[in-house]
């Protein structure tokens, strides 16, 4: 017996649109990152939030197929800093504690999300 894809321990597709759409409100509202979606219409952060679930499901184990670009091309010139970093995983945290992921799970989203680090982090 195999065990079970992340994307199948997190709830499948409704669990992890769920915790993106939390979180996406959260990024929005931040008085730091919220500059990220300030001159952004409603239709493209629809968009973004839609490619974020499939990302986030495809590379979770998931079936859905991902057609954004990688997260280098993604958020180049973005100059996405250190900190903006920091204040990120505040609110990924925040919005893990809310849906109660457990340990195991919260660990794997976790050093999955620290592997795009680099590829994100410009300054």
């Amino acid at each position: 017996m195999s065990e079970a894809t992340l994307y199948q321990r997190l709830g499948g597709y409704d669990a992890i649109a769920a915790v993106c759409a939390d979180l996406i409100t959260r990024l929005r509202a931040d008085a730091q990152l919220g500059r990220f979606w300030q001159y952004r219409g409603e239709d493209g952060i629809k968009r973004e939030y839609q490619l974020l679930v499939d990302y986030l499901c495809n590379a979770a184990g998931g079936p859905m197929y991902y057609t954004g670009r990688d997260n280098k091309l993604s958020h180049q010139g973005m100059r996405i800093s250190a900190g903006d970093w920091d204040v990120f995983m505040g609110h990924l945290n925040a919005t893990l504690d809310k849906f109660n992921v457990p340990d195991r799970e919260r660990g794997d989203v976790l050093a999955f999300i620290d592997s795009t680090r680099a590829d994100i982090v410009e300054c």
